[in-house]
């Protein structure tokens, strides 16, 4: 199965993110998306297929959004896909792509709606929430 991640290695979300979907036994194509942002087609088809709106799309928290006066409600969507593609920091993360959907996997266990039952166990999240049982079954 293709797994692709739009990933920040800086970011614990997108790291949980990332290894959920090797505890599921895939090797995804991992795309640091600071160094190698999306085209403009690529960004409005990940939030398109996650079923988000641009601004669902976009990071506020640790990034220049305020100073960018991005909160202005009547921005374009493609003012601020302008922004986004201008500053990658403002694409909200991880993206995950696979044959069975796109998320935006935040939090990071929303990735397991679009992976293969196939996890090799137990998976905690860095901050010690646990995720998956022994059986590699999810935790409600």
């Amino acid at each position: 199965m293709n797994v692709t991640i739009y990933h920040n290695p800086a970011c614990g979300t997108s790291r949980n993110t990332l290894e959920m979907i090797r505890n599921a036994g895939l090797e995804p194509t991992v795309i640091e998306y600071l160094k190698t942002p999306p085209s403009r087609e690529q960004l409005t088809k990940l939030i398109s297929d996650a079923g988000l709106t641009v601004r669902q799309a976009i990071r506020e928290k640790g990034t220049p959004y305020a100073e960018l006066g991005l909160d202005d409600p009547n921005l374009t969507d493609d003012q601020l896909l302008d922004a986004m593609l201008k500053d990658p920091i403002l694409i909200n993360r991880p993206f995950v792509v696979s044959p069975l959907g796109t998320r935006l996997s935040r939090p990071s266990e929303l990735v397991l709606d679009i992976l293969p039952d196939t996890h090799k166990g137990e998976f905690t999240k860095e901050d010690g929430e646990k995720v998956l049982d022994e059986k590699g079954k999810r935790i409600v």
